[in-house]
């Protein structure tokens, strides 16, 4: 299956909505970020490429990156609780749903009905494919109304459907950001400040993009696969990403970055390692 074709800035989250509304374009392309190493750059050190052999997917690292997106993303560490989460959140990209905020405008929960049809054909949702088609790009509910919250909210009790949104979330967002991180010799903790710009700004090609983010954060400093340091690469890219977040009223709220990974990196915790204490928009957070 293609990877979603409308996705660019990717949303806000609910908490930061519920004081600030806007309405956000769809227009450039997802694509996904191709998993290639620095062309002619040095063999990283040894200690960069230890630290990157265990990395952010490793199990339990992965569980926590998914708190500390969901705190983010749905003001809750719980993130298997999202599977049934739907809603316009006013942000013009239709309904927003599921364990990584997929969007019926920005292609990326088309692409996950249709995976989760291809599996099980004839499921609740899978009638609605082509509306969700002709709504891609826009924020329209035509032909979703008034059935559709109820039948995913109905389908996300389905193993196969929670399975089908962990699946394109790893494809989507998870797996291209940590490859990326690894190409570019970082450890968990970079990793992670790659999959969580890429869930939040997408992967497409406008100058807020994951791409772009790490293209301005490159410019500043080199990544350890390029002979440079991992703490002063990661600062650099959360500089970068810090910019691209404040290009969008929406997005204003940087405390995901300051207060987060900022705290972590200034802790020396590159592995990411429990205890964790961070805050996001004012909520505090742990993992022990």
């Amino acid at each position: 299956m293609p990877y979603p074709h409308n996705s660019t800035s990717r949303r806000t989250t609910r908490l930061i909505r519920t004081v600030q509304v806007a309405a956000l374009a769809i227009g450039l392309a997802f694509t996904a970020i191709p998993a290639t190493a620095h062309a002619g750059a040095p063999t990283p050190p040894a200690a960069h490429l230890e630290a990157a052999a265990t990395g952010l997917d490793d199990p339990a690292k992965k569980d926590i990156a998914m708190q500390l997106v969901s705190s983010a993303e749905n003001s809750t560490q719980d993130w298997k609780s999202q599977y049934g989460y739907i809603e316009d959140i006013g942000d013009g990209r239709g309904y927003t749903a599921g364990i990584i905020g997929f969007c019926s405008g920005t292609g990326d929960m088309l692409a996950l009905v249709e995976l989760y049809t291809e599996r099980q054909p004839g499921n609740v949702l899978a009638a609605y494919l082509p509306a969700l088609r002709a709504v891609d790009g826009t924020d329209s509910h035509e032909g979703l109304d008034p059935g559709f919250t109820g039948h995913w909210a109905e389908a996300a009790s389905d193993p196969g459907f929670q399975q089908a949104q962990q699946d394109e979330r790893d494809r989507v967002y998870f797996d291209p950001a940590v490859r990326q991180g690894k190409d570019d010799g970082l450890g968990t903790l970079g990793q992670f400040a790659y999959y969580d710009a890429i869930v939040m700004h997408g992967g497409g090609g406008d100058s807020t993009s994951f791409g772009a983010i790490r293209q301005r954060a490159l410019a500043e400093a080199g990544p350890p696969s390029q002979g440079g340091d991992e703490t002063a690469y990661i600062d650099a890219f959360l500089d970068a990403r810090v910019w691209a977040m404040e290009q969008e009223e929406a997005h204003s709220d940087t405390s995901r970055v300051d207060t987060a990974q900022r705290v972590f990196l200034r802790d020396g915790n590159l592995n990411l390692d429990p205890p964790l204490d961070w805050q996001v928009y004012g909520q505090s957070f742990h993992i022990g």
